[in-house]
């Protein structure tokens, strides 16, 4: 579906805006392609997300890398000239972050889910939360 769309964009430019080269046309088609490829890529996740109706696999590093590469992004794109088609694709980043953060709230953890591991998170707080036990059993018996 989109690489039709990629080369309706490319006929697009090559009819209706001025280029000052054949080389110009092409950096400027092929630049249009990539963002929108850079856009379907940032796309699965929030489906995998609503399909789960969970966030559990989505960790908070992650969310804080993304937030600091799009405050990054908006600050340039305010800060520096550069083409509209490249200010355009900083904001759809901005439009992903955004339902990452709805999906974030409104999903919550499921602490029953098992994790990529196998591991359940009410599992692993009983495991960090647990006293020492006195173990019964040949362990026991040595001495260190």
């Amino acid at each position: 579906v989109l690489y039709p769309l990629c080369f309706g964009f490319s006929v697009y430019s090559l009819l209706y805006n001025h280029h000052k080269s054949w080389w110009s046309w092409l950096i400027g088609s092929a630049v249009g392609c990539v963002y929108t490829f850079g856009f379907i890529m940032m796309t699965p996740q929030l489906f995998i997300n609503y399909k789960l109706k969970s966030v559990a696999h989505l960790p908070w590093r992650a969310m804080v890398y993304k937030f600091l590469n799009t405050i990054i992004d908006d600050l340039f794109a305010f800060v520096i000239k550069m083409p509209t088609l490249h200010k355009l694709s900083v904001f759809r980043d901005d439009l992903i972050f955004i339902i990452y953060l709805y999906q974030r709230w409104n999903y919550r953890v499921d602490r029953k889910r098992a994790n990529e591991y196998g591991l359940v998170a009410k599992d692993m707080e009983d495991e960090q939360g647990a006293t020492p036990t006195v173990q019964d059993g040949p362990a026991a018996n040595r001495t260190e």
